[in-house]
């Protein structure tokens, strides 16, 4: 079986919220203990979702209003993120910096996401596309 030359993989939003989600993941091994089905878990959880919400809406590309909806399923849970990364700060779990680098990594990441939503058609794949889209 041949693997597609591009996926979703390679998309520049995936890689910027999968390194997000894998500089949280290391971020949170250091929460306290009873954190751990709270603050550490539903941080981890958002962050995911924005990965596997884009596998999703690149399968979903030939469908503008599936498309949309998934990539907006994306924005909601990047969102969620910096909500959980303002109390991990306020609780004193991440350093300044981390948290000013984290947000600022989610904020770009919403904003291609943005992008997406905004210009659905620059995503489309049409039925006997051979996924070659952008």
């Amino acid at each position: 079986m041949e693997v597609s030359k591009f996926d979703f993989k390679q998309m520049t939003v995936y890689k910027k919220a999968f390194e997000v989600s894998m500089e949280i993941f290391r971020i949170t091994k250091k929460f306290p203990d009873d954190e751990k089905y709270g603050l550490t878990t539903q941080i981890r959880r958002s962050s995911r979702s924005v990965c596997a919400n884009l596998a999703e809406a690149y399968r979903k590309r030939i469908y503008k209003a599936h498309f949309i909806s998934k990539v907006s399923d994306c924005d909601m849970e990047n969102s969620e993120i910096q909500v959980w990364l303002d109390f991990a700060y306020a609780c004193e779990y991440i350093s300044q910096k981390q948290y000013h680098d984290l947000m600022r990594k989610s904020e770009e990441t919403g904003r291609l996401l943005n992008h997406m939503i905004e210009n659905p058609e620059k995503y489309k794949r049409s039925i006997n596309s051979n996924d070659k889209t952008k």
